[in-house]
């Protein structure tokens, strides 16, 4: 969930320039938290936060009012009620969700036959063959809000770019409630003063290892010298910084063809584990058994998903839509292991810890992607896979699981391991 409050709104002036503008990107802007208030329009002003209000519960996710107060995701539901005493909390209810989610996914739908699922609440749109029917993208972008308005009574906000990554940025800067075109023309000029956290695929460490050689900004990183970038985060994550950096993604919309389903593996301690160091050595070997499945049956998730469950069965889950898919166990680790940081748990018991693959694709072929950067491990991983076929699944694996008192790294000695192969619900 964004921070963003809605304070540094931006939105488009009625004639910016839509002509090379296919792409839209459509978020619902604080879905739990507005759906859940469908039923009490009396509160509709009033900072809400979803969780639960017993003792250690965390919270979910909340509006753009209580966001004011910094109330935040994953923070705890004690500390959101300091910050602002007047917070309404509402218990989750997900079949809503779900519900709400379908009417919404449908009326994309029929705007245009491509749209790319991101989640329970956004996707992307290539627009490129509808505009003769329905009109510029501003046109059919705003006809969306108008429908989601109008038949579910929630809000979402819509960015408009000639690329996916552009967009994406766009609908984060029009929330709540707001429409943002980014001419093609002016998308290296928008991207330039942004943060280097803005470029997808940025997130702690990247970010740490470029604000250690001063690149702070976008244009910092358009503009540094290639040697400096490859020293400081290696050449695949170079290139495809500066690609982004300068307005360059030549992704397109990829509508699923299929029944979507996810690849997952979750383990339950005997007794909770606070270690950090413990939590991230569960976190690889769930990892390395979700790529190793993924690559058994050709396919590569596009999102990344973890879920943390506490001492008081208080359940997080959290998930990260990837530049590029992957059967990579050291991109899925890193990418889980960022998001479990982002929960901010250092200290706090855990009961359960889940990895899941999901947006799954056929076949993928890395050669095509955009970039990358997962060259060398994968070749790794692969000569794993035949070593494993051959001598079986303990035969090989991280050094960093060795210190697990267990016959086999796929079973940890103090929990319970569970597969999951399960349709992937929008």
């Amino acid at each position: 969930m964004s921070k963003q409050d809605g304070r540094e709104r931006l939105v488009s002036a009625a004639n910016a320039d839509d002509s090379e503008t296919p792409i839209l990107h459509v978020d619902m802007d604080s879905f739990f938290a507005s759906v859940s208030l469908l039923d009490r329009p009396e509160d509709a002003h009033r900072p809400v936060a979803i969780g639960h209000r017993s003792g250690r519960s965390v919270v979910s996710t909340a509006n753009y009012a209580a966001r004011r107060y910094g109330v935040n995701a994953a923070m705890p539901m004690a500390r959101a009620l300091q910050l602002c005493p007047s917070l309404l909390v509402i218990e989750p209810d997900f079949a809503a969700y779900r519900h709400y989610s379908g009417i919404v996914m449908n009326i994309f739908r029929e705007m245009t036959p491509m749209v790319e699922v991101l989640g329970i609440d956004e996707a992307f749109l290539d627009v490129s063959g509808a505009r003769r029917l329905l009109g510029s993208p501003s046109q059919i972008g705003h006809e969306i809000r108008r429908r989601v308005r109008e038949q579910t009574g929630l809000a979402c906000t819509v960015g408009i770019a000639a690329t996916k990554f552009v967009a994406k940025i766009a609908s984060g800067k029009g929330k709540p409630d707001g429409l943002l075109v980014i001419p093609k023309a002016q998308t290296v000029a928008f991207l330039r003063p942004l943060p280097i956290h803005a470029l997808w695929g940025v997130g702690a460490k990247t970010a740490e290892s470029l604000e250690r050689i001063a690149l702070r900004t976008v244009a910092d990183v358009a503009d540094a010298p290639e040697r400096l970038l490859v020293r400081a985060v290696g050449p695949a994550t170079a290139l495809k910084l500066q690609l982004l950096a300068r307005g360059q993604d030549a992704r397109r919309v990829e509508p699923a063809v299929a029944a979507e389903k996810s690849i997952g593996h979750e383990v339950t301690f005997e007794h909770s584990i606070a270690d950090p160091r413990a939590i991230r050595r569960e976190l690889l070997g769930l990892s390395d058994r979700v790529a190793a499945r993924l690559r058994a049956a050709d396919m590569s998730a596009k999102t990344v998903a973890i879920k943390v469950r506490f001492d008081d069965f208080t359940t997080l889950s959290r998930s990260r839509t990837l530049a590029e898919p992957t059967h990579v166990a050291r991109r899925i680790f890193e990418e889980a292991a960022d998001l479990v940081d982002a929960l901010e748990i250092a200290g706090r018991p855990v009961r359960l810890i889940g990895v899941r693959g999901e947006q799954l694709q056929t076949g993928t072929d890395p050669r095509a992607a955009l970039w990358d950067p997962d060259e060398d491990w994968r070749e790794a991983e692969s000569a794993i896979d035949t070593l494993r076929a051959r001598f079986g699944a303990g035969a090989i694996m991280s050094a960093a699981l060795l210190d697990r008192a267990a016959p086999a790294p796929s079973v940890p000695p103090h929990g319970i391991v569970r597969d999951h192969i399960e349709p992937y619900d929008h």
